[in-house]
């Protein structure tokens, strides 16, 4: 499925741009990048907030509501475990977000 022709969420093309604007942040980005690491000390799989926080110098409820976004676009997975938060990139996602991306231009 690619993500400008999804049919059973927004209609073609809202999902690109929807996904255009939430990687038009530079914080979203650097958060991204960071993410590409996949594993911090301890974690069962991705980074925690403040691993994050750590790497991009942004406050946690700053890093939080980018997280929050990142989440809901689809391009980040969470994991709770415990009081912990996992962060991962949704890696698949991703590749369909450049695949559209590039098919789009």
């Amino acid at each position: 499925m690619n993500i400008a022709d999804s049919s059973d969420g927004p209609e073609p093309g809202q999902k690109l741009t929807l996904i255009l604007r939430v990687v038009s942040d530079p914080a979203r980005r650097r958060i991204l990048k960071v993410l590409k690491k996949k594993e911090g000390p301890g974690a069962p799989a991705g980074l925690c907030a403040s691993d994050i926080e750590e790497q991009i110098n942004l406050s946690q409820p700053t890093i939080s509501h980018h997280m929050a976004v990142l989440v809901k676009a689809g391009l980040v997975h969470a994991q709770k475990d415990g009081q912990w938060v996992w962060y991962q990139r949704n890696e698949k996602e991703m590749r369909r977000f450049i695949s559209s991306l590039r098919k789009t231009l």
